[in-house]
């Protein structure tokens, strides 16, 4: 004697099965939103342990940005004393392409910063500014808007 079964409903595939739940139409909705052609025009990186340790992080992103094929600066504001031209040198930085800026007065890191951006002669510029608030950022990102340029904070810890 031989039993057939006959399926009284139909099995749905995975993806059907996925699709068909609440967060479908939400997930639809966003797989099919456009991306955003913009790019982004602030950063942040945040390194945690010795000196020497984030600074053997951080020199493989210098050096890539140092060789950018835009034709301006990449500028530093107020690194860390361990970031000293000789780290650069032995890093394998191009120096050539490189501004090292420190605040003078009563100007502060954040203000260079914003400054630097603005005036669009740098393609990326990297801060070190510790704490960074909603606001602060907020003015970097003004501020790379209108210079077309990058901010990068880096944030030690």
């Amino acid at each position: 004697m031989q039993l057939v079964h006959t399926p009284q409903h139909t099995q749905l595939s995975l993806f059907e099965a996925f699709m068909a739940q609440p967060l479908a139409p939400i997930l639809k909705e966003t797989v099919e939103a456009p991306w955003s052609c913009e790019p982004e025009v602030f950063s942040e990186l945040s390194l945690r342990g010795a000196a020497g340790s984030c600074l053997s992080l951080l020199a493989p992103i210098l050096r890539e940005l140092s060789e950018e094929q835009d034709a301006r600066w990449l500028t530093l504001i107020a690194p860390p004393a361990s970031l000293t031209q000789a780290w650069l040198r032995d890093a394998g930085l191009n120096r050539e392409r490189i501004l090292l800026l420190q605040p003078r007065g009563a100007q502060s890191a954040q203000q260079l910063t914003c400054e630097a951006l603005r005036l669009g002669r740098s393609h990326t510029v990297v801060s070190w500014l510790n704490p960074l608030n909603a606001t602060a950022k907020q003015q970097l990102i003004s501020a790379a808007h209108i210079g077309d340029a990058q901010s990068l904070n880096i944030r030690l810890g």
